[in-house]
């Protein structure tokens, strides 16, 4: 894994844990042209995961997990993360598998943010 990528999942991971009190236990990003692509696994704080025994309980964590960051992202992108790809971040779609403790965000930036032999 390059330095860049290393460096990009801990911002990631440092904002979702000082934004819902857990960052997830492992991340894999992948940088293909304009995008950042990153995998999420062991999202859920204990007490998320309790609330998601029921089905209102699963949409309510699902809905914070997704919209909460969304909203986070499109205010006021994470220190250092614009600096570290060379790219404004321009949107961030992201989603969660609240049953298999899995997501996915795809940060789309307004130039390619990959370097030679990085990704296409």
């Amino acid at each position: 894994m390059s330095k860049k990528i290393h460096q990009f999942n801990d911002i990631i991971r440092k904002l979702r844990k000082d934004l819902l009190g857990k960052g997830p236990e492992r991340i894999h990003s992948v940088f293909v042209e304009n995008m950042a692509i990153s995998t999420l696994y062991g999202n859920l704080t204990p007490t998320e995961k309790f609330i998601a025994k029921t089905p209102e309980g699963k949409e309510m964590v699902h809905a914070a997990r997704t919209k909460l960051i969304q909203e986070v992202y499109a205010s006021n992108p994470p220190e250092g993360l614009e600096e570290l790809v060379g790219a404004k971040l321009v949107h961030l779609f992201s989603d969660i598998k609240v049953e298999e403790d899995m997501a996915v965000s795809v940060f789309v930036f307004d130039k390619n943010i990959c370097l030679e032999g990085e990704g296409k």
